[in-house]
């Protein structure tokens, strides 16, 4: 009789647990965009700039006898391209393209100014660029032109020391420096302790574009720190590394 019971019991928990798995699949497709991973069906774009120097200090931290790559080697890098991100008013798309159209080595070497790494380029490309519809030429010139807007504030071009900053100070002078933008385009990001990236929200036709979903991932951090620029000709070896492995590509 108990037997029976623990059986029935288990039997009412199974069918318990497979109704709300199915609430939860038509929640989620009720959430996912129906152009989902269409090439060139999107809303808007992300253009992420990422604080270098807190990227290679995380990389240290989590990996410290790794060589570094040559983001965080070689020539200095302040405010560098993260990405450029097709976006939908909620959530985004990804890899539209499997396999992803191949880079040729003219354009990832002509990238390395505002992205430092080719792994990042490589990646970008592959997850983000092959959903925006164009060709990687197109996909990448398009990037430039969109970094190109953007003005980065004075204060934070090259700071020679570590600086604590309030994520809400940051974002109010990137809107100060670039007219036109508002509070409700752009995110500050961080980790525990640093600030990682700066996002701002651009229109197809380079517009700034309200996003309300991308402005309230904004770090809630009081205060956060910006790392400062490495000093100029650290660790030549690893530059020169990096410089080998991107004439394999």
């Amino acid at each position: 009789m108990w037997g029976h019971r623990v059986r029935q019991a288990a039997r009412v928990a199974a069918v318990a647990a497979s109704f709300i798995l199915i609430l939860a699949v038509v929640a989620f497709a009720q959430q996912t965009d129906p152009r989902q991973n269409a090439p060139g069906k999107f809303d808007f774009y992300v253009l992420a700039l990422s604080w270098s120097p807190s990227y290679c200090d995380s990389v240290k931290q989590r990996a410290p006898g790794r060589q570094p790559g040559p983001e965080c080697s070689g020539r200095p890098f302040a405010f560098v391209v993260h990405g450029l991100w097709p976006q939908y008013e909620q959530g985004y798309p990804s890899y539209c393209q499997v396999p992803a159209e191949r880079l040729t080595r003219s354009i990832v070497s002509g990238m390395l100014d505002l992205m430092p790494s080719p792994q990042l380029i490589f990646h970008e490309w592959q997850r983000h660029g092959t959903c925006s519809g164009l060709t990687p030429p197109a996909y990448f010139e398009t990037l430039r032109k969109a970094r190109a807007l953007v003005k980065i504030p004075p204060d934070y071009l090259d700071p020679p020391a570590p600086v604590t900053v309030s994520p809400e100070a940051v974002a109010d002078a990137f809107v100060k420096a670039n007219p036109g933008l508002t509070r409700s385009q752009i995110a500050v990001t961080c980790d525990k302790t640093r600030l990682t990236e700066v996002r701002l929200c651009l229109a197809k036709d380079f517009a700034f574009h309200d996003c309300g979903e991308v402005a309230q991932r904004s770090c809630k951090r009081e205060q956060v720190i910006m790392p400062a620029v490495r000093a100029a000709g650290t660790d030549k070896r690893a530059a020169l590394d990096s410089a080998i492995a991107l004439s394999v590509h």
